[in-house]
């Protein structure tokens, strides 16, 4: 046990910034704990407090900037890969483009807060053409208030935490496996949900061939284009004939759509 303890106070500073550049890729390892347990390593004095800051900030946006660069080069391939490994696929990407349509930039200062939209901000920003710098300001701002709130209630319930930790560490590899076993269990769950939505969804799926087949059946059908105004500027092609009703004035416009026809939605 004394050799983990070893390990965590000489080499703090580098499993920390792996640690949060690994949860900010896309995996699903929560930094949270890290970050509480380096603000009370730092309020005990064996780690300065500057530094577990700064240093994980710096992972977080080095993320970031790859995935601003997949998202600025690829575009929605990226945001779709990253709606397929989110655990919060059906939300993750529309809940980031809403907050870039209503606040811009200052979107990524929040994101970090907001589950599911901390992996899916960066890209977003490089898809619709902020420059480097100026998502380096505002993406860095969000590492430090992020990484800086939560190292500071570390460093305020030092004490406390280190208690806690002292607990934990008699605990062994016990612990490690307990906590193993809660994130595969979360993650399957997580699964489990998604397989139920999807299946939901495939009783009322129609695929593009047989649309067009009914299309040119002469069928009358209403085909409304829900993407939203973010997607459908990157990409404004459209079914002919569509109505474009973009997903975030749907509650305020659904009126508009006729309704003595078969109604066939479609989305990104």
């Amino acid at each position: 046990m004394d050799e983990t303890l070893h390990f965590i106070l000489h080499h703090g500073y580098l499993v920390l910034v792996v640690w949060v550049f690994v949860e900010q890729i896309g995996l699903p390892v929560p930094s949270l704990p890290g970050l509480l347990a380096a603000g009370a390593l730092a309020g005990t004095g064996n780690l300065k407090l500057g530094l577990v800051v700064l240093l994980p900030a710096a992972g977080a946006v080095l993320a970031d900037v790859i995935w601003y660069e997949l998202g600025k080069y690829r575009g929605a391939k990226v945001l779709n890969v990253l709606c397929r490994i989110s655990l919060e696929p059906d939300s993750c990407i529309r809940n980031t483009e809403n907050r870039f349509a209503r606040s811009g930039p200052n979107a990524l200062v929040v994101a970090k807060f907001v589950p599911g939209l901390s992996t899916a901000a960066p890209p977003l920003a490089g898809m619709f053409g902020m420059s480097l710098t100026r998502f380096l300001i505002f993406d860095g701002a969000g590492a430090l208030l992020y990484n800086g709130l939560f190292v500071a209630l570390g460093y305020v319930f030092s004490q406390q935490l280190e208690k806690v930790a002292q607990i934990a560490l008699s605990l062994g590899v016990g612990l490690l496996l307990l906590m193993a076993g809660g994130l595969v269990l979360y993650i399957a769950w997580k699964y489990f949900q998604r397989q139920r939505f999807l299946r939901s969804l495939r009783v009322n799926r129609i695929t593009p061939e047989e649309l067009k087949e009914r299309i040119d059946a002469g069928e009358e059908v209403t085909i409304v284009d829900l993407r939203h105004s973010m997607d459908f500027e990157a990409d404004p092609n459209t079914v002919p004939g569509a109505y474009f009703l973009p997903s975030e004035e749907f509650d305020q416009r659904y009126q508009e759509i006729p309704a003595d026809r078969e109604l066939i939605l479609y989305c990104t």
